[in-house]
């Protein structure tokens, strides 16, 4: 049985079509990577597959069960997580408050209204571990590093006991060293977890993607294993040749070329007399 299998997947917004006809399949316990340019689809992908948006047509299965047009309360419940670009953690709230927090969500509301916590319950416990903050379990979210907080709502999404979890560039914004730490973390869940990471570090995806798919313009390029990504010219030319900036969406401003002459003027020191100053406008040194 699939983990995760999309049929024909379709998506138009008022004529543009966000995604055409896309095929997926994801075995459990792969960790695969989507990529692919600004307004490729993938975000659209995992909207659908969570019940964020509803597609034109095509079906998405979980599991073998039909999922599409489930609302995202029904989807959680039946063991899917999805975390976002930018951590949505409760920042006054302590680390181990976001933790038990989000492990009430799995709970009927008598039992979360009746249930008062009595020390740290085994799930969160192991979380903590897990996610390696339990040196900062009471330290409130608001105080944690950027890293350390995606952590944190990768965290919120695993006490909730999901067996498909659907991360939305977890390594951006981190440093050098968290990327690694990130990696093994998502190489340490696939052992009991199917992952789907949306990533556009090229050098993050090449040490830690088991498989890859390629989207371009809302339909799949290419799919298949890190060096037959790589391999495959067509992807190259349309993504992988493209600087982090372009992969990103960024527009790259080409700068003048500027003579040496005129630079060599541009470094000679200039005077500035009291008449070069407007009044009431003085000029401020650094």
């Amino acid at each position: 049985m699939t983990a995760l299998e999309i049929t024909g997947l379709s998506v138009e917004f008022d004529g543009f079509h966000a995604l055409t006809d896309v095929d997926l399949t994801v075995q459990p316990n792969e960790l695969r990577f989507l990529i692919g340019p600004n307004g490729a689809g993938k975000t659209t992908m995992i909207d659908c597959i969570t019940g964020l948006t509803r597609p034109t047509s095509g079906e998405v299965r979980f599991e073998g069960r039909p999922i599409t047009g489930k609302k995202e309360h029904q989807l959680v419940k039946l063991g899917i997580g999805r975390s976002f670009q930018t951590p949505t953690v409760f920042e006054k709230l302590t680390v181990l408050d976001n933790l038990d927090l989000a492990e009430s969500f799995r709970r009927s509301l008598p039992s979360m209204l009746l249930t008062r916590r009595k020390g740290i319950s085994e799930a969160v416990g192991t979380t903590l571990e897990r996610i390696g903050l339990t040196s900062v379990a009471h330290r409130l979210a608001g105080e944690l590093a950027h890293g350390q907080k995606q952590w944190l709502e990768i965290g919120m999404l695993l006490v909730q006991k999901p067996r498909l979890l659907l991360l939305d560039e977890p390594v951006a914004g981190m440093s050098p060293q968290e990327r690694l730490e990130t990696g093994a973390l998502l190489h340490e869940l696939v052992a009991d977890h199917t992952v789907v990471v949306i990533e556009h570090d090229m050098a993050f995806l090449r040490r830690f993607a088991h498989t890859v798919t390629v989207l371009h313009e809302g339909k799949v390029l290419s799919a298949g294993s890190v060096e037959e990504v790589q391999a495959d010219p067509v992807v190259r030319e349309v993504y992988l040749g493209r600087s982090r900036d372009e992969r990103s969406g960024a527009v790259i401003v080409p700068q003048a070329v500027v003579p040496a002459a005129d630079l060599a003027r541009k470094a000679e020191p200039v005077e500035v007399t009291e008449s070069m100053v407007t009044e009431g406008e003085r000029v401020r040194t650094p």
